[in-house]
């Protein structure tokens, strides 16, 4: 297939660290513009909002939306009606009805459109859903916190409606338990500390049962400070205990490293996308953000001290 010439919309931090890099180490793409209010990018066409990438910029074939989540649906909409194909970063829009929109958008105008979740292509999470297939699962424990001021670094849309809150990086391990658990499962309780100048939680403690009465517990917390990230998964079977560590990098059996790998989601990203063009299909999975949105309906929402950056 031809090499994709590809646009970068909204090259912020997620765009400069992963994105780009991923984009140039693969040769089935060539990145041709960068649409950005406050960056730009060398040896390629720069732009200050997609509405003038596509009037006079150089020919593309498909756009990666790094955006945050609140522009991002009409920013889509504008470049499938342009016959662009369509690569939405986590999480695909600010709500769940604006995406099946864009669903039918992609289907009316012929074009692929991608809502990707990063860390299902972390390295072991296709070797833990394997491992799991065949085991009984009996509990899944989520730890999954880090400090926002290092992650998330003068971002205030994140502490606005829509911008999701600690549920941004905590929306990464409800993408991987939904691809590694073989049956789905569903909310029973969210307790969600909100700091009292923001409209988003800073923590959150949820509940989840699957269709067998497992119980699901995840701890988001975005307060981390003065250690690594803490990025874990852990489910108790009937054959031993199955963790994944660093966000999907390692797996471990009853503590014993069984494998481990380098950080390459969105390497993997990145060929899902190219593939899906190719194939002429869509992926809009929408299952990790349909248990955000019910933590943030369901959710208990305690004010805890103001956020200060």
């Amino acid at each position: 297939m031809d090499t994709l010439r590809l646009a970068i919309v909204g090259y912020g931090k997620i765009a400069r660290d992963q994105h780009h890099p991923a984009i140039d180490d693969n040769a089935r793409y060539r990145l041709t513009a960068v649409s950005s209010r406050n960056a730009s990018v060398a040896d390629v066409a720069n732009f200050e909002s997609l509405e003038a990438l596509l009037e006079q910029g150089p020919e593309i074939d498909a756009v990666s939306l790094c955006t945050p989540a609140g522009v991002r649906t009409a920013q889509a909409r504008l470049a499938m009606a342009s016959g662009k194909h369509v690569m939405l970063e986590k999480p695909p829009g600010a709500t769940l009805a604006e995406i099946e929109t864009l669903r039918e958008d992609a289907e009316r105008h012929g074009v692929t459109l991608f809502a990707s979740w990063h860390s299902r292509h972390a390295h072991c999470v296709d070797s833990a859903r394997q491992w799991l297939a065949t085991r009984q699962i009996r509990r899944v424990d989520i730890e999954w916190k880090e400090d926002v001021r290092v992650w998330h670094p003068g971002q205030a849309w994140i502490w606005q409606p829509g911008g999701m809150g600690v549920f941004d990086p905590g929306i990464n391990a409800l993408s991987i338990v939904t691809e590694i658990l073989p049956r789905p499962f569903h909310l029973t309780d969210a307790q969600l500390q909100v700091p009292g100048n923001c409209q988003t939680p800073i923590a959150a403690s949820l509940d989840f049962v699957d269709g067998e009465n497992v119980p699901i517990h995840a701890e988001f917390d975005f307060r981390q400070q003065g250690t690594p990230p803490i990025w874990n998964i852990h489910v108790e079977t009937d054959e031993g205990r199955l963790t994944l560590e660093a966000g999907g990098s390692r797996l471990l059996i009853d503590g014993e490293l069984r494998e481990e790998g380098p950080d390459a989601e969105y390497a993997g990203l990145y060929e899902r996308f190219a593939t899906l063009i190719a194939e002429g299909r869509s992926d809009v999975d929408v299952s990790p953000f349909r248990h955000v949105a019910d933590a943030l309906m369901l959710g208990h929402r305690h004010t805890v001290e103001d956020f200060v950056e």
